[in-house]
């Protein structure tokens, strides 16, 4: 059996971050991962650019059963630090917008500076490793893997949620709590897109690749970016965040002018050209293929301005104010970026990420019950679960 201080298991941001800040100290650390490629998530997320974090990140930015549990551990470690550590690898970025951090060129760029740290603090890693069980024997924890036995002192759980199970997401981290007697808060697919019901779909579908700006609510909760008809339903920024807050059998209300006032714009322009078309008026604002579907979805008539009367003309815009949609559900885990829900943070300090009544053990990342919104929050959440663990393991 190989005797170590720290083993860490998932290879991610969280995982790799932590080894780091435990090699630092000084700690002998072995990271296990059972993917071939290191960082897969890392590398694919942000359109393969890394929405790595958000320069107004706070804890009113996660959900969670505790939403006081993120404060401690974004306040030691915060976006200005990882940024820090960004710039001293000379890792060119980019503000894209409300505070995401992209790097220009690739997100490799990222993986490559965490493995860079993890060399320097002599961690080791080893991929394409299966771990078979972990046992608890005289204040050490013993995992048995694929590539032998290993002991350590401290045990840290870093294998993410449920979703992108392609890119090897497995329900292993909640299994190793409850091993533990930690309860899981129940999980679901966040950060995901709509699916919708068929005669929804019949039209939506049809508008597969159009983004219009609009605002979504729902749960006293809205989100004000673009959404993305897709041949599935609706995906985009706005329905994204959105899907973190809506439960199964609710209606999410759609604002499709949400920077303006619908209503007033058709009146001023019933005043300024009363001869064109309802259609015609509102492709000053959207595509022409959006306002022919949209016309006969929203069961409005097509016809000159100068034919409704105030009243007619403020239903028609409350049809693209006040967009109500019963979604079927969501593309699930398959396409979701996070998972809502995870190991319950009741039973985990939130100082240093070790569980309360086992010590050694310790969670970190989105194995955990806090999820950020869309916008490089969760990859924060990482750097700085990670590294308050790292401080201590």
């Amino acid at each position: 059996m190989i005797k170590t201080d720290v083993i860490v298991i998932g290879a991610g941001a969280a995982g790799l971050f932590c080894a780091t800040e435990a090699g630092k100290r000084g700690r002998n650390v072995i990271v296990f991962d059972h993917a071939k490629r290191l960082g897969g998530k890392i590398l694919m997320s942000g359109g393969g650019r890394c929405n790595f974090t958000n320069m107004y990140t706070s804890h009113e930015n996660f959900l969670s059963q505790n939403p006081h549990f993120c404060k401690s551990a974004l306040s030691q470690y915060t976006q200005w630090d990882f940024i820090s550590l960004v710039n001293e690898y000379g890792i060119k970025h980019h503000e894209k917008t409300l505070g995401q951090l992209f790097c220009d060129d690739t997100a490799k760029d990222i993986v490559d500076m965490l493995l860079a740290e993890c060399k320097k603090a002599q961690v080791d890693i080893k991929n394409r490793t299966e771990i078979i069980d972990i046992e608890f024997v005289d204040n050490r924890y013993i995992v048995n893997t694929s590539q032998g036995a290993f002991s350590s002192e401290s045990l840290v759980i870093a294998t993410g949620g449920l979703s992108m199970p392609k890119l090897g997401a497995t329900p292993f981290g909640y299994r190793i709590a409850e091993q533990f007697g930690i309860p899981i808060i129940p999980t679901k697919a966040a950060l995901v897109p709509f699916t919708l019901h068929e005669h929804d779909k019949a039209v939506i579908g049809e508008l597969s690749g159009i983004s219009v700006d609009a605002s979504a609510s729902c749960n006293n909760t809205s989100f004000n970016e673009n959404i993305l008809f897709t041949h599935r339903g609706l995906s985009g920024p706005a329905v994204l965040q959105i899907s973190s807050f809506w439960e199964p059998g609710q209606e999410v209300e759609f604002d499709l002018f949400p920077n303006g006032d619908l209503v007033q714009d058709l009146l001023e322009q019933q005043q300024s050209s009363p001869e064109i078309q309802l259609s015609t008026a509102l492709t000053r604002h959207y595509s022409k293929r959006f306002v022919q579907a949209a016309i006969p979805y929203f069961e409005l008539e097509n016809k000159p301005l100068k034919q409704y009367n105030p009243k007619q003309l403020q239903s028609a815009a409350e049809a693209f104010t006040q967009w109500h949609v019963k979604p079927n559900g969501t593309e699930g885990y398959r396409t979701a970026e996070v998972t809502l829900g995870g190991v319950d943070t009741d039973y985990v300090s939130s100082k240093n990420m070790q569980v309360k009544n086992q010590e050694g053990l310790f969670f970190i990342g989105e194995v955990l019950d806090v999820t950020g919104w869309l916008g490089g929050y969760n990859f924060q959440w990482a750097w700085s679960s990670g590294w308050v663990a790292g401080q201590v393991v």
